[in-house]
């Protein structure tokens, strides 16, 4: 599924197209999605300026000014700009049809993602609990120390915890604690202060490269298939169970920790 990596690239593809630029109208294809698109998403967003996009977490947000359009890509979402019209294939559920002759379409095979009109813009019950932004100054070793010394689960389930740290799903998880060389199952408040500081570089690095990488790709936001090629940056650990560590030589474990498939190195990892 898209991961904050994603979610960002996302954010930056479509930005420039978007900001400044009016909405003529939202058109729903199909509303049945995680929750059912509003019936009149269209009239609340027709004629409104988008001034901004951020992102929270997993959320993209088109700041159109007391709301948002809230969007999330769920498990299989995409989106993708069309510089003129194209009909739409079985799974381009929604276009965002703006002033400039562009349109943002939705694509989503799985229906998982959402489309909400938010007027609490980050107070909205879906970010206001989300936990800090790994990529800022807020996730620092003093902070993921401090919620360490009181939890004994997994390390690996915790860093993956949204109410803690946002968007570091499975891949980025797996390939920034092989990168601190900290084993995944090792108890969170059992890991030293200066391998969490480790740990928290590792973590910022690795979301950085992947979201450097996926900015190589941007131009794919208008291509045919409109998607972008997230995952160019090679994976160390993940998805790589029972092949040789990069680092030793040695093969490469997997085992599953809150229900998600990993893979670590024995040897590198403890």
């Amino acid at each position: 599924m898209p991961e904050l990596p994603e979610v960002e690239t996302s954010c930056r593809g479509i930005e420039p197209f978007c900001v400044g630029a009016k909405i003529k109208k939202v058109e729903v294809r199909q509303n049945k999605l995680r929750w059912p698109v509003a019936t009149d998403i269209d009239q609340q967003f027709k004629g409104k300026m988008i001034e901004s996009i951020e992102r929270r977490g997993k959320y993209m947000l088109l700041n159109v000014g007391a709301k948002s359009l809230m969007i999330h890509l769920g498990m299989s979402g995409s989106l993708r700009v069309l510089q003129a019209p194209v009909k739409p294939g079985k799974h381009d559920h929604i276009d965002i049809v703006l002033d400039n002759g562009k349109s943002i379409r939705y694509n989503d095979p799985r229906r998982f993602g959402s489309f909400i009109v938010n007027t609490e813009k980050l107070a909205h019950p879906l970010l206001a609990k989300l936990g800090v932004e790994p990529l800022t100054s807020d996730f620092d070793t003093d902070y993921l120390y401090q919620v360490c010394k009181k939890r004994s689960v997994a390390i690996k389930s915790l860093i993956m915890n949204s109410q803690i740290v946002v968007g570091v799903g499975n891949i980025y998880a797996q390939e920034a604690l092989f990168l601190a060389g900290i084993n995944p199952k090792r108890a969170a408040n059992k890991v030293s202060k200066p391998r969490i500081e480790k740990l928290v570089d590792a973590i910022k690095e690795v979301l950085s490269k992947a979201i450097e990488a996926g900015g190589s790709s941007l131009k794919d936001f208008t291509a045919a298939d409109g998607k972008p090629g997230y995952f160019q940056h090679a994976h160390q650990v993940y998805g790589r169970g029972s092949e040789l560590c990069v680092n030793c030589d040695k093969a490469l474990k997997q085992v599953t920790i809150g229900q998600r498939t990993t893979t670590y190195c024995t040897n590198c990892q403890k």
